[in-house]
């Protein structure tokens, strides 16, 4: 069963917490039997949330959870916007492909409006 989580510790990560030296990281990993599958790397600001990195594995879906948890966490600290400060722009594409970007941006704003999109889609029963 696949749980996310977040660590608590860096461990595994050292280097990717010296790439974002100065912010304050957190980790959320995506875990299968105990197993880690996928990661996003993380730091809240005053008015946003940055997103240094993540592992899907190529799954789709498990990049549209890891995202989507980050999301929920920011929305519930007051946060509504979320930027993407990845290391390659090929992580960028499922980004797109799920509609968290635009074309040409790296920023995702109204992250309360975004979660809750379903809410007011048409083909959802109300």
């Amino acid at each position: 069963m696949l749980e996310i989580q977040e660590k608590l510790t860096d461990g595994g990560y050292e280097e990717l917490r010296a790439r974002v030296s100065g912010a304050v990281l957190h980790i959320t990993e995506a875990l299968d039997g105990g197993e880690v599958t996928g990661f996003i790397a993380y730091s809240y600001e005053n008015d946003r949330t940055v997103v240094y990195d993540y592992d899907d594995g190529g799954e789709l879906l498990l990049c549209d959870g890891l995202v989507r948890s980050v999301m929920f966490k920011s929305c519930m600290k007051g946060i509504e916007t979320m930027s993407f400060e990845l290391p390659s722009q090929d992580k960028y594409a499922s980004l797109r492909k799920l509609r968290f970007l635009q074309e040409g941006s790296t920023v995702c704003d109204d992250l309360d409006g975004f979660m809750n999109a379903c809410e007011r889609c048409p083909s959802c029963p109300s």
